[in-house]
Formats: structure tokens, sequence, C-alpha cells
């Protein structure tokens, strides 16, 4: 299997809408939550978020703690830590949401005394929360507001349009669909997010993001190619690899030829259901 090269750029309308009404509401916001995912903790940050959230206090809320390679994630927090970011990692199946909650509430009560100090009344927290296609803001969301709330889907783009949520008397949070920075000018990270379902599938090449996920993890991971699929090397063509995932998991056609479509759906699939379990796609230069 070949790889075509395509150069991956999705910016929907709806994403440029998101940025104008964003601008529109920030004068009312006190605080950020850039929500990113753990997997790709440097792919799925917003290229250009400073530039139009201005100087708000930032937390950078990461989630799917629990299916990432933590070692290599946390040098990546580490580093944005280092930068002066609030990082919060969340693991949003199992963990508490209380410390971000506290820290919020830390926050605000610095920006209350200042508006105390200038004769204004205090106030809850007014929070946008903003993040990549399918990092898991609506799960955070429900967790946060403790029933479900927030539509949760898997597929990017499944909040239309910005809409407000009370969380507890302390906080309210202003809701916003995913975003993606117009050009996705690093290839590399496009497709880390492609093949961790930040882009929807139909726009893409699925051949292209499959082979994308075979060399990725015979690059960081080789060993999990050899349990999931008995793969020990990996050719440039990928065409021994197919044809070995395709006769392990029955993925032939008539007169027992691969079937090398039905053998992309398959790798996309296990990584999108965790099968090569715990993984971090990105890595510091």
């Amino acid at each position: 299997m070949n790889e075509n090269n395509t150069n991956i750029n999705w910016y929907p309308g709806h994403m440029a809408k998101t940025k104008k009404q964003i601008k529109e509401q920030l004068n009312l916001i006190d605080i950020v939550y850039e929500v990113i995912d753990a997997r790709m903790p440097i792919s799925s940050k917003i290229e250009d978020i400073e530039e139009w959230i201005t100087n708000k206090p930032k937390i950078l809320v990461v989630t799917k703690m629990d299916l990432c390679d933590k070692e290599q994630t946390n040098k990546i927090l580490k580093e944005y830590e280092k930068n002066g970011y609030i990082v919060i990692p969340i693991d949003l199946m199992n963990g508490s949401v209380t410390p971000l909650i506290n820290e919020t509430k830390d926050i605000m009560k610095k920006i209350n005394q200042g508006r105390i100090e200038k004769g204004m009344k205090k106030r809850s927290a007014r929070v946008l929360i903003v993040g990549a296609p399918n990092v898991g803001k609506s799960t955070l969301i429900n967790r946060l507001v403790g029933r479900k709330s927030a539509g949760v889907g898997n597929t990017p783009g499944f909040t239309k349009s910005l809409s407000w949520i009370r969380i507890n008397k302390d906080i309210e949070l202003l809701d916003t669909p995913g975003v993606l920075w117009p050009k996705l000018k690093n290839q590399e990270q496009a497709h880390i997010l492609a093949a961790l379902s930040s882009i929807k599938e139909e726009i893409l090449n699925l051949d292209e993001i499959a082979s994308f996920i075979l060399k990725k993890i015979y690059t960081l991971y080789p060993e999990k190619l050899q349990e999931r699929y008995g793969i020990d090397k990996l050719d440039d063509n990928l065409i021994e690899a197919y044809d070995q995932i395709g006769r392990k998991r029955g993925a032939l056609s008539k007169g027992g030829i691969t079937d090398y479509e039905k053998v992309s759906n398959i790798i996309i699939r296990d990584l999108k259901n965790g099968y090569f379990g715990k993984i971090t796609f990105d890595r510091l230069k």
C-alpha cells in the first residue's frame, strides 16, 4: 500500500464562524479551558489560540490520560508548565474533576478581589471551553455538571454552536464547537489528528491514514504491532503487512485475496478502540 501524501486541510465554515463568535463574547469571559488529548498533546493544541483569546487566564485540560503513554505525555506537559501554562491532566473515565474546579475557583478569587477593589460585585466564573474536535470536551462538561448535559458524539464537529452551561453556583461554561486552525501546515500533526479522529473520516484517504498509523506505531511502539498483528518488520509499500493483517483478521475477498479497504478500516478502528494499548503519537523535538 503506497501513501498518496495528500495534504490534509479541514476547516469547515462553522469553525470560522465559531472563532468570530468567541471574539464577540470574550469581554464576558474570565478564564479559558483549552482541552487537549493526552495521546497527541502537541498536535491537538490549537496553534493560534493565543492570538484570539488575548490575555485571559488559561488552564490546559489534558483528557484521555487513561489512554496515553504517560512517560511521553508527561515530558510534553512539563514543557507546557515551564512555559507558564496551568496544566491539569484528567482521566475522564475514572478520575476526578475536583482539581480543575478548585483551580478555577482560585483564579476567580483573584479576579473577584480586583472587582471588589473597583467597587463591583463578586460573581461566578465565566469560563470559555475550547478544543480541537473529539478531544473529550463534551465528556469533560458532563463530568463537571455531574449529569448528561452536553451531547457526546464520537464524530468531529458534533457541537455546532456556542451555548452557556451552568456547572454550579460558582462556574458557568461557554461551550464551543471543536476548532482547528485554518491551515494544517505541519502535515505530520495533521495526520496524527486524522489518525486519532479529530478530522472527519469522510474527507480523508483511509488507506493513507491507516498506512500512517502502521508506520507510526512501528516507529514508536514496534512491539505493539507484533502483539496485535504478528508483524515484526514493515516494508515501505506495506503490502506484506496488509496481507498478513488480512489473513489474521479474515479481511479477504473471493479467492483469498486481501481486501485492502477492509484492512485499512480494521487498523483505524483498532487504534480508535484502544487495541494497541497506551500510546502517545507526539514527541518533543
